[in-house]
């Protein structure tokens, strides 16, 4: 593709780079010149415009993300009309985002001609939702660079697909100890039920038991058959792989696969599973419906998507949450009330009203 100024007499069949103005009308980037639209534009005083030529193995913006949009679109995404080299993919499900980004980074490193932009990956998405952009940046794109693309695209699966919500039977396991309150479990079956059902699955069986061994063991024994995923919930921290809500899984059959995540709050996290049945052992922050990393979990066994020990161990970008405040351990002590704020969590130590007008007072 040849680009810059050229003389309007040698014009014709070029691409216009910008658009251009006149009096009752107007010539849009990307229009391609007719012999016509050169008199309309030597008529208004016009003598050169900045335009691009194609060579015979360039295509067309439009086209070209296109092309591309077609190579990378996975199931559950519907392709956007293409306008201006820009074509965007949308979610046709309830789900995840999911994409393969060895391959995602692989296309956009082939040239600077081609970009294509995602959400983050594994992030909730909604029908109609905006999940990633293609866009051509000049107006037009080698086709051997095409080619390449479309290549590392169709190597195997799609690169980019949404993985959606799957209707499962999800049981609870909840341990407690002597005196502790009955409302405490009942608050966290009801935030637990909540967070599931906003998935489109059910908490379908619910089991109590004390904070022991040999009854969360015959807790999961019971369960096992009833349920596809299977939520542990101590009435104490889990603090080591031995503890007892891992010993009762891996007494009962089955295995801990993986125990701790870099993700806060959801730092004491565990999973395993027993005859395939994924099994979750719950933080203590999890008894709060804010995010945290039992979600990222959660999500992905809800979509069916395999939670293996290395991705959760990659999980640590991005995984510093917003804090818990109701969480019993804060990851900053309450002592340090001379500590300079950093970040975004500053400190609120007075709360100034402006009261205003009186009759706003009672007076």
């Amino acid at each position: 593709m040849k680009f810059g100024k050229i003389p309007l007499d040698q014009a014709a069949g070029t691409i216009l780079a910008h658009s251009t103005r006149l009096t009752g009308r107007i010539f849009k980037k990307g229009h391609i010149l007719a012999p016509e639209d050169i008199v309309v534009l030597q008529n208004s005083g016009i003598t050169g415009v900045i335009a691009a030529r194609l060579e015979s193995e360039d295509i067309l913006e439009d086209e070209a993300a296109s092309r591309i949009s077609n190579a990378i679109a996975g199931l559950n995404i519907k392709i956007g009309n293409t306008f201006t080299g820009r074509c965007n993919l949308i979610a046709d499900a309830d789900g995840l985002i999911n994409y393969d980004k060895v391959r995602l980074d692989e296309l956009n490193l082939i040239d600077q001609s081609i970009t294509v932009a995602t959400l983050p990956p594994y992030t909730v998405v909604t029908p109609r939702q905006l999940i990633a952009t293609i866009k051509i940046i000049p107006l037009a794109v080698p086709n051997n660079v095409l080619n390449k693309a479309e290549k590392i695209a169709g190597s195997v699966a799609p690169i980019i697909s949404v993985s959606p919500f799957q209707k499962k039977r999800v049981g609870l396991i909840m341990s407690r100890l002597p005196g502790m309150k009955e409302s405490i479990l009942d608050n966290t079956l009801k935030t637990v039920s909540a967070r599931v059902a906003t998935y489109g699955s059910d908490i379908t069986h619910e089991i109590r038991v004390s904070h022991d061994q040999e009854e969360v063991k015959r807790a999961i024994e019971n369960m096992s058959s009833l349920c596809d995923i299977l939520l542990i919930f101590g009435a104490s921290a889990v603090v080591d792989r031995h503890d007892v809500l891992p010993a009762a899984v891996e007494s009962a059959g089955g295995s801990v696969d993986h125990f701790g995540m870099p993700v806060d709050p959801g730092n004491l996290l565990f999973i395993g599973q027993r005859g395939g049945l994924p099994i979750v052992g719950m933080p203590g922050c999890a008894r709060s419906p804010k995010l945290n990393g039992f979600d990222w979990v959660l999500w992905r066994l809800l979509a069916n998507i395999e939670v293996s020990p290395q991705d959760i161990m990659l999980m640590g970008s991005g995984g510093l949450l917003k804090e818990i405040n109701e969480r019993g351990q804060l990851r900053q002590n309450s002592n340090g009330a001379n500590e300079k704020a950093t970040g975004g969590e500053a400190k609120v130590i007075a709360l100034i009203l402006a009261a205003g007008s009186s009759t706003r007072m009672g007076a």
